[in-house]
């Protein structure tokens, strides 16, 4: 982890795309702004972490949902053939 000082009005190179700013430091509050491409999405933690959640929730519902189509396709199938 590379660890930096910077002062308000200050700025932070990432690659030649994504500038971080320093805006305004306030007591421990740092204000950042980020300019980078619009192909680069760009989160607080806590918002990140929640997309995270819902995409692994949304993924096991599919999941889910999959097999009980097959179940019931296969039900089907075999009450056809009973017949």
């Amino acid at each position: 982890m590379l660890i930096l000082t910077r002062k308000a009005g200050e700025m932070i190179a990432i690659g030649d795309d994504i500038k971080i700013y320093i805006q305004e430091i306030r007591g421990n509050q740092v204000k950042v702004g980020i300019k980078a491409p619009p192909e680069v999405t760009v989160h607080r933690e806590e918002i990140y972490l929640r997309i995270q959640e819902e995409n692994r929730a949304a993924a096991k519902s599919t999941t889910e949902q999959m097999r009980m189509a097959v179940e019931t396709m296969l039900n089907r199938t075999n009450q056809r053939e009973q017949k």
